[in-house]
């Protein structure tokens, strides 16, 4: 990783404050909260991610727009 405020591999994750205010226009919204998985190497900034109740794989989509769920 390339950032300390990403979220780590695995984790649970939801859009950041700021980040849901934009929630129309991301293709994932009705399947959060998200599994990161990691950052794309090629693309840095960039990870992949899965839906945690559909399991569809959502890609090159902005890290920091995420943060961890606490518990």
């Amino acid at each position: 990783m390339t950032d300390n405020n990403y979220p780590r591999p695995l984790s649970i994750v939801q859009l950041t404050e700021d980040a849901s205010n934009n929630h129309t226009i991301y293709h994932y919204y009705d399947d959060l909260p998200l599994i990161f998985l990691g950052e794309i190497p090629n693309m840095p900034g960039h990870g992949v991610f899965v839906g945690y109740k559909s399991g569809k794989i959502y890609s090159g989509y902005h890290i920091y727009e995420f943060e961890e769920i606490e518990e």
